[in-house]
């Protein structure tokens, strides 16, 4: 998948159909003049069906659609034969996606399970047609009821990526390199700053046939929070992801530092990402000998550097420790 073919966030405009209208017609038949009334309901209008799809990555479907109408019912006829429902619309989603009420903000719904289906906008409802409004003193009622109107609505889709482990780390801190070394992606990679501007997804081969599944997003910078640099339009990406993954490259000025600044810009955008289990890994170890690699890791625990949280050196480049940091987050995906 190409970055200009991910598209996580949209604003679309939804109508449902209009009911139809209910019938006047009045029985006629041979010998029979005066039959009363006999007009059929109006059919139900095409409601819009959101539903969600798990074969589906990106929103990329809604970046040249983005009008959606429903057809209206049929109107009801003679013998009292009710008019056709309108053509429900249904709108396939994939996992992950946040439906808002574009005016107001608000989250309508949240798409978590394929298949998953969830009317957003209902059909007008058919009118009655006349036989409904016969009466010992009206007898030949000629008028009957109008279908009412559908609803619209205008929302926006943000996808929230479904992983099991997010990287989370600074610009250029090696992220794409580590994702294309563990999984078969092929993330954009080159040596400067926000090489990747969109998620990158790949599953990761476990033992025994078992796979699970890491995202590259895009890299944080201090103020992410506020919105700054790509912001929230990374940060709600790792919302859905059960484990974190820090990423810091052995390079670092301070990596102690660096941690704490990646991990106030979670706290700030929404104190839960904290919840989340954690494990840090000390890039490009591959630039170290076991000597300065042991004086690191002596500094480290000394100074507590990640507040409890578990870490490992590694490197994408050498593959050291690779399989031992699939270990680890296989077991942290898994224990109880």
């Amino acid at each position: 998948m190409t970055e200009g073919n991910f598209v996580d966030y949209t604003k679309v405009n939804l109508e449902s159909g209009r009911g139809g209208k209910g019938s006047t017609h009045l029985h006629r038949e041979k010998y029979i003049e005066k039959g009363g009334p006999d007009g059929g309901d109006g059919g139900r209008g095409g409601h819009i069906i959101l539903r969600g799809n798990k074969n589906l990555w990106t929103l990329y479907h809604f970046k040249y659609k983005r009008h959606f109408k429903a057809a209206q019912g049929g109107n009801g006829a003679k013998q009292r034969r009710t008019g056709e429902d309108g053509e429900d619309i249904y709108i396939d989603l994939p996992l992950g996606t946040v439906v808002r009420d574009t005016e107001t903000g608000k989250i309508v719904h949240e798409v978590l399970e394929d298949g998953d289906e969830f009317i957003i906008c209902e059909g007008g409802l058919g009118g009655r047609g006349n036989w409904h409004f016969k009466s010992s003193t009206r007898q030949t009622p000629r008028y009957a009821q109008p279908g009412t109107e559908g609803q619209a609505v205008d929302v926006t889709f943000e996808l929230k990526v479904l992983a099991d482990v997010g990287l989370v780390g600074f610009p250029n801190a090696g992220k794409s390199t580590l994702l294309s070394v563990l999984t078969a992606a092929k993330p954009k990679i080159a040596n400067y700053e926000f090489t990747t501007l969109k998620p990158n997804l790949g599953i990761v081969e476990y033992r025994d046939f078992q796979t699970f599944v890491i995202a590259d997003i895009p890299g944080i910078i201090e103020g992410a929070a506020e919105g700054k640099g790509i912001g929230h339009r990374f940060l709600r990406h790792i919302e859905r992801n059960s484990t974190l993954l820090f990423l810091i490259p052995a390079d670092s000025d301070d990596i102690s530092a660096e941690y704490e600044i990646l991990l106030n810009e979670l706290r700030k955008y929404n104190p839960e990402m904290l919840d989340k289990e954690r494990f840090v890994a000390i890039s490009k170890a591959d630039m170290l000998d076991e000597e300065l690699m042991e004086q690191m890791r002596e500094e480290l625990d000394n100074q507590g550097a990640f507040n409890g949280a578990p870490y490992m050196f590694i490197s994408s480049i050498s593959q050291y420790n690779m399989q031992q940091l699939k270990d680890r987050l296989w077991q942290m995906l898994n224990e109880e």
